[in-house]
């Protein structure tokens, strides 16, 4: 099986070097019901972005109706397929709503039921965790067109240590970003994943819990109460019945930044050959030495809570269990493709090109950064040591921040794009891309969040750990 695994990818590497579009699909080497075991399952509920916005008393009589807002979505898809999607038609299908007014955990549902590519293209969904007590973990799934007609592979993508919670999640702080400048048009999150053929999932929960199993059941903030079993929800609960609802092929992947690159890789290493594809963008893979454990003290400290609370003592048996570095052996990955990139830590042209750059950006964000590529570099002797091919970007510089992370979600395509054989659509409509560029810098000014340019709080390093967030 692995022997076929292989000679596939080649295949499939081959076709598009060809310029070939039809090519066979291979599900994953270990199946979902495999990984799931005697797990429950989650249950999946999709909901939408009106409704969980009307819910709330604050922002109930500023939407439109109900039924204005599903006819949007129809008459933006209708004038995508037919070409008639133009600049006018989009500004008229944006509804007025002030974005930085939101509490910051609902402030992606506001992008979504704003603007009409994303409602169009992002379904928002609901997925409970039986091993976190039936919590409900809200998710936001991209799609080429808003609907599961067709087989797809299957993206899962985690954010960093605040995430959604904080408002600064994939979908929020990529708002009106270019991910792919070779592109006519803005090609933010939705354009970009929309013209490549797969579903993307984000989970908008799970701050600072880097998505793994809890030893303890911490009382700290931004959900970080309770029991915290993000791996086996991630790994166990909810492939199986998502990908059945979004009609997936078998094909998987996982990618993460800052606190979740640390995430992806260790789900990858404790599941062997169960993801295609894994990546790691700017983080530590280390997590049971002293100064990767520091790391996961000052993140976890902003969210209430301790490493001892997550994986007990340091150098523990179970803190070496979900040490990244140590679990990055052949057997854990060989036969998954892999990209892990990290910048230097010096300040580049995105990071001093601003008026609105600052000492936080240059000095602690680049002692953060200057951190993740020492960490990189010895994952990169790790796998060269146990033979397993990689991908590594080490830019020459760049601090934790925004724009390196865009550019890992255009670079690391070509990985992700042959682990799954999938070539690029040539379905999708380029006017769509065109009338997104109109209000690009409206949805980069829309809510009250950092410019790009400045490291996100959600992953920056804290003067004081013991200080609330920010």
């Amino acid at each position: 099986m692995k022997t076929l695994h292989s000679l596939v990818k080649v295949a499939a590497s081959a076709a598009l070097i060809l310029g070939c579009t039809i090519i066979p699909a291979t599900a994953s080497e270990v199946p979902a019901a495999t990984v799931a075991g005697a797990a429950t399952p989650s249950t999946i509920t999709e909901d939408s972005a009106w409704k969980v916005l009307n819910a709330d008393p604050s922002i109930q009589g500023l939407l439109v109706s109900e039924d204005e807002y599903r006819e949007s979505i129809e008459t933006y898809r209708a004038a995508a397929a037919d070409g008639t999607l133009d600049a006018a038609k989009y500004k008229e299908l944006t509804f007025d709503l002030d974005l930085a007014k939101l509490p910051d955990e609902l402030k992606w549902y506001g992008y979504v039921y704003k603007y009409p590519d994303y409602r169009a293209k992002i379904v928002t969904m609901q997925a409970s965790s039986p091993a976190m007590n039936g919590r409900e973990i809200p998710l936001a799934v991209i799609t080429p067109d808003g609907k599961f007609d067709s087989q797809r592979p299957t993206l899962y993508l985690l954010n960093g240590a605040g995430g959604a919670d904080q408002g600064m999640d994939w979908i929020v702080s990529t708002a009106g970003r270019d991910l792919d400048p070779e592109k006519p048009g803005t090609q933010d999150i939705d354009d970009f994943y929309g013209d490549r053929n797969v579903n993307v999932v984000i989970p908008q929960a799970g701050a600072f819990s880097y998505y793994t199993n809890w030893l303890e059941e911490p009382d700290g903030k931004y959900g970080l109460k309770g029991p915290q079993k993000w791996e086996t929800f991630l790994t166990k609960e909810l492939p199986g019945p998502l990908e059945d609802h979004i009609n997936g092929n078998g094909q998987r992947g996982i990618a993460g930044m800052s606190m979740s690159a640390t995430s992806s890789l260790l789900l990858a290493e404790h599941n062997p050959r169960f993801y295609d594809a894994v990546g790691s963008y700017a983080g530590c893979a280390a997590t049971s030495r002293p100064l990767p454990h520091f790391y996961l003290q000052l993140t976890l400290g902003r969210g209430g809570a301790t490493p001892e609370q997550m994986w007990g003592e340091m150098g523990g048996e179970y803190n070496r269990y979900n040490d990244g570095l140590i679990n990055a052996t052949k057997n854990n990955l060989d036969g998954t493709d892999i990209y892990v990139s990290a910048g230097s830590g010096l300040a580049g042209a995105t990071d001093l090109g601003s008026t609105k750059s600052s000492s936080t950006l240059v000095f602690e964000g680049g002692a953060i950064e200057a951190a993740m590529s020492a960490c990189t570099h010895d994952l990169q002797a790790k796998l060269n040591h146990e033979d397993v091919p990689a991908t590594f970007n080490f830019r020459n510089t760049g601090t934790h921040s925004w724009p390196g992370w865009l550019e890992d979600i255009n670079a690391s395509w070509k990985v992700f794009g042959t682990a799954f054989n999938a070539p690029e659509s040539e379905a999708h409509v380029a006017e769509a891309n065109n009338a997104d560029e109109v209000l690009a810098n409206e949805k980069l000014d829309d809510a009250d969040i950092p410019n790009v340019e400045q490291p996100a709080p959600a992953d920056s390093l804290p003067v004081d750990p013991a200080a609330p967030a920010q």
